[in-house]
């Protein structure tokens, strides 16, 4: 397997706040990673670091090998970047936006930038402002895949895109994945959206990269026991969640708890049921491998 991005203990601070630490992932190249996780968890920090946008106070991040730097023609040569606030030129017509991009980039595609915001229907002798929040959106996207990356950093592309647009823009993405090989890392707050699409994915919060790894065998690995509130042990496995209701118990676990009595049922979780257990982990609350919920020390001082 090549690795398109890797990072290595990777950190920034801002003041005496971590945005982002002691991140270590792998990207694979030729996939579609996608980056979730809650509001502050570090994802736009992380794509900023990647794109060479910010620079780390700790740790590296590398693409195809090379440093991210703003200030390497070979790197930013390879990699598109679309940031959450979709900077465009306001005051520029659609036309002129990208023909900006066919004079700063060596390898741009017009006719497929052109192609695409025809068949959405934007007015390309529009100005930018007088654009909708979506178009602006779309505009910035077919911006970076003129560009045609080797890889594409995509800070919650669908954001302000109706489902139809939405589609469109998965579409494009598997479809240049297919064609050119490209590596795409999309973060968005939507899972259901990104298990349509994603053969990879990182869950993020606090700052801390919680759980990576290919879709399929987060699917494959992980399971829900719904079972007697009694306390049981379970070696081996690691308990990732757990709550009670009355006198039943339900855990995500990660892991082949092996037989079971027939007081419990094992069921199979989807995408977002992991992700939320990973979420719920990396809270203040922490839970014992046999499930029982175990307080923090502030919990304990309050």
């Amino acid at each position: 397997m090549t690795i398109a991005l890797a990072t290595v203990d990777l950190g920034r601070r801002y003041m005496m706040n971590w945005a982002l630490r002691n991140c270590t992932l792998e990207v694979p190249e030729g996939s579609i990673t996608g980056l979730v996780g809650p509001n502050g968890a570090g994802k736009s920090t992380l794509l900023r670091l990647a794109a060479g946008i910010s620079r780390p106070s700790e740790g590296s991040v590398t693409a195809f090998g090379q440093r991210a730097n703003q200030n390497s023609t070979a790197f930013l040569n390879r990699v598109g970047y679309l940031d959450q606030d979709r900077p465009l030129y306001k005051n520029f017509r659609v036309e002129e936006m990208l023909k900006l991009g066919q004079k700063l980039n060596s390898s741009w595609d017009n006719s497929s930038a052109t192609r695409w915001l025809v068949e959405l229907e934007i007015p390309l002798d529009w100005k930018v402002s007088l654009l909708s929040a979506g178009q602006q959106a779309q505009v910035a996207l077919a911006m970076c895949m003129g560009k045609r990356p080797d890889l594409l950093l995509l800070d919650e592309p669908m954001a302000s895109l109706d489902p139809l647009a939405r589609r469109g823009v998965k579409q494009m993405l598997l479809d240049s994945v297919t064609e050119r090989g490209t590596t795409v890392l999309l973060s968005s707050h939507i899972v259901d959206e990104l298990e349509e699409i994603c053969d990879h994915l990182i869950i993020l919060s606090k700052s801390t990269v919680q759980k990576s790894g290919t879709v399929e065998s987060l699917l494959a690995n992980h399971r829900v026991l719904i079972g007697p509130e009694v306390s049981a042990r379970f070696d081996s496995v690691e308990v990732i969640a757990s709550s009670t209701a009355g006198r039943q118990a339900t855990l995500l676990i990660e892991g082949d708890p092996g037989p079971l009595s027939s007081e419990w049922r094992v069921l199979s979780p989807d995408l977002n049921e992991i992700v939320l257990g990973y979420l719920a982990k990396s809270s203040a609350t922490r839970y014992r491998a046999t499930g029982v919920r175990e307080t923090s020390p502030d919990e304990e001082r309050s």
